[in-house]
């Protein structure tokens, strides 16, 4: 069998080929074992064994036990001096780290907050699509799709004006860093560029995390650094980790998706017709088989604390597991016709916002009332809005993210 998915060819292959390859691996009675060349200077080298079907994902997410977040769920795994220096990300913790940092910050999500951001989210759609129809159309995810996430997550925190455009350049640099890398060189220039980028962001909402210490005006920022009725804050390096964190996870999900749930409605008009045809009924079925069907966060890394058996699989203590998100969500054991777009389709067992556990993504609402309000906005006002030709995908193993897409309306 020709597949490697420790190797950058593999993640240059058509994303079709990628599913066909994915669909062989389920098919096989164990996980399979990849190995890794190992990167000086990283932490990268071992290998890992691929957990493709859903039932190994799914399982694997719930026992935080055994498959454990540390060191790093993200492949190189980081140096150790980089946690030391920025903090470490709430992603690359255990219990009872992880529950405590998630308990401060999950009151920042709750339905009530989410709620109140509703005006905010409508005003913002309505502002782009205004700028789309004065500017005609371009790029749809530098017009649409990348503006929106970002443009919320710093109304939430209240980041002054001046201070956005460097919020946009990070994201962009940590969004190109994740991933495999073609060669050393090429690793550390974007790892330089990355550390810098982060180093000034963290340095800037800390001093605006001092600033609402003593001044506290309601947004996200004052809520986390102001002490909860259990007297539990974030600290200054948990603050700078928990903001790079919101911009990159909490943009990456919905970003990705309306950049290629564009060309999905495109490519399935009578799916496209459904939806217009009754908006509120079909909206949210649309979203998770968006979700479903592209996995705009490809995988997460596990390291097995203890001997364990997974379907037969003697798994030592420090292995490397891979739970690919993207090939569980079209496991032909619980998805019918897992390659067909469908928005009737029951999508409730989806691990596009990871699996299920302590991990599951806390921006996941966040993100389905961002695309619900963007494509209501898009489909009412530009109703003839299409994607134009193929989009172009960053070369990834972990973010499946559209990098441009052509559109017309």
């Amino acid at each position: 069998m020709d597949i490697d998915l420790a190797d950058l060819a593999f993640w240059r292959k058509p994303l079709k080929e990628r599913y066909e390859a994915f669909a062989q691996l389920r098919q096989l009675e164990h996980p399979v074992f990849f190995p890794e060349k190992r990167v000086p200077l990283l932490r990268s080298g071992q290998g890992f064994y691929a957990l493709v079907r859903h039932a190994d994902v799914v399982e694997a997410s719930r026992n935080a036990k055994i498959f454990s977040s540390e060191p790093a769920v993200t492949n190189p795994e980081p140096p150790g001096w980089v946690k030391q220096v920025f903090g470490e990300s709430m992603v690359n913790m255990d219990d009872p780290r992880h529950a405590r940092l998630r308990r401060i910050v999950t009151r920042s999500f709750s339905p009530r907050m989410l709620q109140n951001l509703q005006g905010d989210i409508d005003a913002a759609c309505r502002r782009i699509v205004d700028d789309v129809m004065a500017q005609g159309p371009r790029d749809f995810v530098a017009q649409v799709a990348a503006r929106l996430p970002i443009h919320v997550i710093c109304d939430m925190m209240n980041i002054p004006d001046e201070l956005r455009a460097k919020v946009h350049e990070h994201v962009d640099i940590s969004t190109a860093y994740t991933g495999l890398r073609p060669s050393l060189a090429h690793s550390v220039k974007m790892a330089g560029q990355n550390m810098l980028a982060l180093f000034a962001l963290q340095r800037m909402v800390i001093k605006l995390g001092h600033e609402r210490m003593a001044d506290p005006q309601g947004d996200l920022v004052s809520l986390l650094v102001t002490a909860n009725p259990d007297g539990e804050k974030l600290t200054d390096k948990e603050l700078g980790s928990f903001f790079s964190l919101l911009l990159v996870a909490g943009n990456e999900t919905a970003r990705n998706t309306m950049a290629h749930g564009v060309k999905l409605l495109t490519d399935h008009p009578a799916q496209r017709e459904l939806l217009m045809s009754d908006y509120d009924a079909h909206i949210n079925g649309a979203i998770e088989e968006m979700v479903r069907f592209v996995s705009p966060i490809m995988q997460f890394r596990r390291t097995v604390t203890e001997d364990y058996s997974l379907r037969g699989l003697e798994l030592k203590k420090g292995d490397k597991v891979v739970l690919f998100y993207g090939s569980a969500n079209r496991d032909e054991s619980v998805f019918a016709d897992p390659d067909d777009f469908d928005i009737t389709r029951d999508t409730k067992p989806h691990v596009g916002f990871g699996g299920p556990g302590p991990h599951f993504c806390l921006g996941a609402n966040l993100a389905r009332q961002e695309m619900r309000a963007m494509f209501r906005e898009l489909l009412t006002r530009l109703p003839e809005i299409r994607s134009v030709g193929e989009p172009e995908l960053l070369v990834s193993n972990f973010d499946n993210s559209v990098r441009s897409q052509g559109f017309t309306f």
